[in-house]
């Protein structure tokens, strides 16, 4: 989503998502990363108190290892969301800090991503319209049909784009044009069992979650569950994930894991790692919608 597209769609928000205190203020999350030195949670702090800001919420980390600080605030104010980011951009360039400013609870535009699997789908869908997971899940997009009677069922737009390998950087193309069209912020590979490449992976670095077993590397390719039960596993468990170039290999953002016995048949196994995906994916999605997951090198900071 474009920058002047991104500030037009909160500046509609913001006279519908007034504090339910105080009709005049709005509910933001504030998120940001610099170098740590001292004097950051004070300026930040002066910066909203000096726009009516009252802070809700607040969460810092420093990493000593990377010498990098992050922050998670909600406030709420009354200023509109130009004169809170000039304010910030004031500080910003003080201590070389990168920010982002959003309206609380807003619904991020997705598009989920699907092969034949519907598990993590329908649970998506499903939290979305019940648990008001905050996500607005604006088209589902698959290299097969057999997901299109559940996105109808939830009156989701179903977009089939086939892959093969010769068709491959075309089907990317008509990927990102779906991204532009419906100013997708997220997309979701809700097993989808396609490899994205790299140029579409830097394209949309941030903005990719995927969810898979945690075999891996042990139990590679077809049927994994199958090959775990063959070797007697005492966990299965799932990972959720951002998107890189590296295979599975991006910044976790959840995991999740389930003991398991040898009474427990592959159809059990696949059941239980189905629902260990469903609940890792989940927290992911929400969590990232929520600008709880802020990026630190190939790893993520969560502020849970």
């Amino acid at each position: 989503m474009s920058a002047a597209r991104r500030g037009a769609l909160l500046s509609d928000l913001v006279s519908h998502t007034a504090s339910p205190t105080n009709p005049g203020e709005t509910h933001w999350v504030l998120t940001l990363s610099c170098p740590d030195r001292p004097g950051i949670v004070h300026a930040v702090a002066g910066v909203l108190a000096d726009n009516g800001g009252n802070i809700t919420e607040s969460q810092q980390f420093g990493d000593p290892l990377t010498g990098l600080f992050f922050m998670r605030v909600q406030v709420t104010s009354a200023v509109t969301y130009d004169e809170l980011a000039a304010a910030l951009d004031r500080v910003a360039g003080e201590f070389e800090m990168t920010w982002s400013l959003d309206v609380a609870g807003r619904p991020v535009r997705t598009l989920v991503m699907g092969s034949t699997a519907a598990h993590c789908l329908n649970d998506l869908a499903f939290r979305q319209r019940s648990e008001k997971l905050p996500v607005e899940i604006v088209a589902v997009v698959s290299n097969h049909t057999v997901l299109e009677p559940l996105a109808e069922f939830y009156g989701i737009p179903f977009h089939h784009v086939p892959v093969t390998a010769a068709t491959k950087a075309e089907a990317e193309a008509r990927l990102l044009e779906l991204v532009d069209e419906l100013d997708v912020e997220l997309v979701v590979l809700a097993r989808y069992m396609q490899i994205l490449s790299d140029d579409l992976c830097r394209r949309l670095e941030g903005r990719v979650i995927n969810i898979h077993h945690s075999f891996l590397p042990s139990f590679k390719g077809a049927r994994p569950y199958a090959q775990a039960h063959d070797r007697g596993v005492k966990l299965i468990g799932a990972t959720a994930h951002y998107v890189t170039g590296d295979l599975d290999e991006g910044p976790i953002i959840e995991q999740d894991v389930e003991r398991v016995d040898h009474t427990q048949s592959v159809d059990d196994l696949v059941a239980l790692g189905q629902d260990v995906e469903r609940r890792a994916l989940a927290r992911a999605v929400r969590w990232h919608a929520e600008h709880r997951v802020l990026l630190d090198g190939h790893r993520t900071i969560v502020f849970r």
